[in-house]
Parts: C-alpha cells; sequence; structure tokens
C-alpha cells in the first residue's frame, strides 16, 4: 500500500526585515504523524522565499496530496479564499486541513469564505491524527472533539475540547529533515540576528498565567518537556545539523525553576560551547540573579523581555500582575552580563489613560532594555479583552482589518486616549526611548551583528511615523 501524502505549509509572506524562522509547529505534526501512518511528508514555508500562492498550489498538485495542512496567523487568512478555491481545483478529493492561531481565534468562522473542509485549533498533533484516522475510516468526523467541520453544506463545530499531548517527552523531535535550514540562517529570526546556524525548538507548552489578550493555543496549564529530554534534543542538533545556536519559543520558560536551573546545569556541562536566545519565553520578574547567572552559564546572549505596560493599574486590568520593580532589576542585572535585552511594549488597553500612557513610557525609558517594540494592542476574537472591547464599546471593533498586515504596524487605539493623543505618544514612546546617546551606545556594544544594524533603520521610521503615514 503507498504510503499516504501530506502536505504541509506555513502561509504568509515575508515583507519586513524581520522574524522568519522555520514552521515549528507544521515540523512538530509531521514528526508526529510520522509515528502514527505510513506517510510521505512534504513541508513548505511560503515565508521564507515568498512563495506565490499560485507556486503553492502548483507544488501540492505534482506532490499528488492526500492530505494538506495550511497554518496561519490571521494576517496570512485573506489568502485562504483563493489558495484553497485552487487547490480544490486541482486536487478535488484533498482533504485540506487548516491550523494555527488564526483557527484558534476564530473557530467556526475561520472555515467562511474559503473551500478548506476541516479547522482544527490550539495544538494540532492528536487532533490532526483523529481527523486523518476518521477520514479514512468512513468519513465520519463527528467524534473529533473540538473541531470545526463542513457536513452537509453547513459548518459544524463539535463539542469537547481538542486534545492536549500529557507528556511531551513522547513527541519526537521536530523534523527538520523535511525542511532548508539554510534559507533561514541568512535572513533574520525572531532576534533579529541573520547569518547564523541556529534551529528553534520548544522545550514546553502552554502557560499558568491568566493575560487576557492571549490566545492561549497550547492551554493555560504548564506542560514541560524533562530536562534530559531537553539536553538530548540539543545534542542530536549539535551532532546532526552542526549548529551551536538554539532558540527557545516557549511561552514560558522559566516558570518551573528547579527545571530552569537542571537544563542550564546540564548544557553548562556539554563538550560544545552552546548559544541560547529566548525571542519569547521568560518572565522576567520570575527571574533572580541566581537563574539569570545559571542562563548566562549556559550561554544566553539574546533575550526579550515582555512588559506591556508600566501601569500598575493596567498590568491588574490585562492579568498580567508584572511586578515592575522586580522587572526592571532583573533587566539591570541581565544587561550587566552584556546579554542584549528586546522589551515587549504594548499600548491601547481599554480604560488607558494619558497618565497610564505616560507610566509605561517611563518605565521602558528608565529600563536598561537595548531595544524596545511599542506595539498597539490588536485585538483577537476568543479572548477575554475582545470581550470587554465587544461588550462596552463595539464600534471600535468594525474598523480591524487583519489581511497582509504586520502587527508592529497595526494602528488601533482602544484606550479612553483621542487616537491623536495616542498615536502621539506612541510615536513619543520610539523618541524617547531610542534618543538617549548612553542607549545607542550599548546596542552598538552589545548587539552580535552590528554591521546589520541600518537594515532596521527602514522599520524604525515606519513604527516612528505610525499615526502620522498613511
Amino acid at each position: 500500500m503507498r504510503p499516504l501524502k501530506i502536505f504541509l505549509a506555513s502561509l504568509g509572506f515575508r515583507k519586513s526585515v524581520l522574524g522568519t524562522i522555520p514552521p515549528l509547529g507544521i515540523m512538530y505534526i509531521a514528526a508526529y504523524l510520522r509515528t502514527k501512518f505510513n506517510v510521505e511528508i512534504r513541508i513548505v514555508n511560503q515565508k521564507i522565499n515568498n512563495m506565490p500562492d499560485d507556486e503553492l498550489v502548483k507544488q501540492a498538485k505534482e506532490f499528488g496530496a492526500d492530505v494538506i495542512g495550511l497554518s496561519m496567523l490571521t494576517t496570512n487568512a485573506y489568502s485562504l479564499p483563493y489558495t484553497t478555491r485552487n487547490l480544490k481545483a486541482a486536487l478535488p478529493d484533498t482533504l485540506i486541513v487548516i491550523g494555527g492561531p488564526h483557527v484558534s481565534a476564530f473557530g467556526a468562522k475561520s472555515l467562511e469564505g474559503n473551500l478548506a473542509d476541516v479547522a482544527v485549533p490550539y495544538e494540532g498533533e492528536l487532533a490532526f491524527e483523529a481527523v486523518i484516522n476518521a477520514h479514512f475510516n468512513g468519513g465520519n468526523m463527528a467524534g473529533v472533539p473540538g473541531i470545526f467541520r463542513r457536513a452537509e453544506g453547513t459548518i459544524v463545530s463539535n463539542p469537547g475540547i481538542t486534545p492536549f499531548v500529557e507528556n511531551l517527552d513522547s513527541l519526537p523531535f521536530p523534523a527538520y529533515d523535511l525542511v532548508d535550514l539554510k534559507p533561514y540562517w541568512n535572513v533574520p529570526a525572531m532576534t533579529s540576528l541573520m547569518r547564523r546556524k541556529y534551529v528553534s525548538l520548544f522545550t514546553s507548552r502552554g502557560c499558568p498565567f491568566r493575560c487576557i489578550y492571549c490566545h492561549r493555543i497550547f492551554g493555560d496549564r504548564l506542560r514541560v518537556h524533562s530536562a534530559q529530554r531537553v539536553i538530548e534534543e540539543i545534542k542530536f542538533y549539535i551532532r546532526d545539523y552542526g549548529v551551536n545556536d538554539f532558540e527557545f519559543h516557549d511561552d514560558v520558560f522559566n516558570h518551573d525553576k528547579r527545571r530552569l536551573f537542571e537544563i542550564c546545569g546540564l548544557i553548562a556541562k556539554l563538550d560544545s560551547k552552546v548559544k541560547l536566545s529566548f525571542p519569547n519565553g521568560l518572565r522576567f520578574d520570575e527571574l533572580n540573579t541566581d537563574s539569570i547567572d545559571a542562563l548566562t552559564d549556559a550561554g544566553i546572549y539574546h533575550c526579550a523581555c515582555p512588559l506591556e505596560s508600566g501601569s500598575p493599574r493596567i498590568q491588574k486590568l490585562i492579568g498580567k500582575n508584572l511586578n515592575i520593580r522586580k522587572y526592571l532589576e532583573n533587566v539591570k542585572y541581565m544587561t550587566s552580563k552584556r546579554i542584549f535585552t528586546l522589551g515587549f511594549v504594548m499600548m491601547g488597553f481599554p480604560t488607558e489613560t494619558e497618565e497610564d500612557l505616560k507610566q509605561t513610557i517611563e518605565t521602558a525609558c528608565i529600563s536598561r532594555l537595548h531595544t524596545a517594540t511599542f506595539f498597539t494592542l490588536t485585538l483577537f476574537p476568543g479572548t477575554k479583552i475582545y470581550d470587554i472591547v465587544l461588550k462596552n464599546n463595539p464600534g471600535k471593533l468594525k474598523n480591524i482589518n487583519y489581511d497582509d498586515n504586520e502587527y508592529a504596524h497595526m494602528k488601533y487605539n482602544f484606550s479612553d486616549v483621542p487616537d491623536k493623543e495616542f498615536f502621539y505618544y506612541q510615536r513619543k514612546a520610539y523618541r524617547d526611548f531610542y534618543m538617549n546617546p548612553s542607549r545607542i551606545f550599548r546596542i552598538t556594544r552589545d548587539f552580535r551583528q552590528t554591521r546589520s544594524l541600518p537594515l532596521f533603520i527602514p522599520e524604525y521610521f515606519k513604527r516612528l511615523l505610525k499615526g502620522i503615514s498613511g
């Protein structure tokens, strides 16, 4: 019997100099499906070479896909109608499954306006396996919990919750053998560094915190790979791929403090000296000097430091409840180690006032962060903050357009501050933060690839002019 042919694609185009990494979500799914079925799998990341939609369809047809899985952010979902229509024309009997953050946010609505057959929210391995089994064993998917599907001309929401993998150590390593890593080594990754040999990985899934703007794609409960499993994976990439640079994409790597020290201790004992970056998953008020020292000994050189807001009132409102004093202390200690730090800041929360905005700007500016991105809040269905605005100020949701956009460029204001003043404060944040000679000196001193810094100047001016330029 011939192998089942599964074509997995990550949709979207690379339009700026920022953030392109291997498509980890579908790589984990591919690796898992290979353990369950006799399959041949092809992975395509549209973003790495800006593959046209027609070329993606052509490759799926030439591959002869029996199942097509499409993963996307909401900003890339605009291409679904065209892509699925042409995929169905080319491969009318092929099952098309969509997933990724867009489905997690929009649920059943993610099937509207396109020809995909099934939508899988949240974590994909177990649900995708169940969908394939149901499809090729009679076609009745009514028993697959939590998915959205077409049935007799309507969209049906199956009861139940999409299952999560309880024992992460039971999962195989992501299918790096199905992607060409070299193109990723020549464009900026999530750390904004390029021309380096690295791999990305998750060492945990889920987050126990209750931030009301979060999709919670991996659920509310932290599930972790054991420290030994993490080290086995790192050693595998060192041996088989010749890399010594690792990006961790966990939601909150450091919440399990004992595991952090165990992982860092094992890394420090490796024969090969490795480098670590955390473009996403460190909660800074849960660090201390000992854990920062352990990360430093393990090889950390670049990390994101999510602040979100410098206002204690807003911190409470959004459910993050960050200890701002502790955050600033740990950023200062981290940068004293010459570790490059990037702050994530959000502006435009419901009920946010000028005073709240001033507190946020002041907190970012007095910090020792090297760089910072001042996002305006983007709301997504399925989050608590979306429901708050829908209830209290639904008119502000009417003009949201996610299509073909970069999150850092979106221009929405859900605060109590008028638009003109609000975008003035966002521009002021960029101006006050970066027009600091000491900060500019530390950026040029500590950024690992100083020669590439000019590449980010156009992006800086795009953000600096938000609310003025079209």
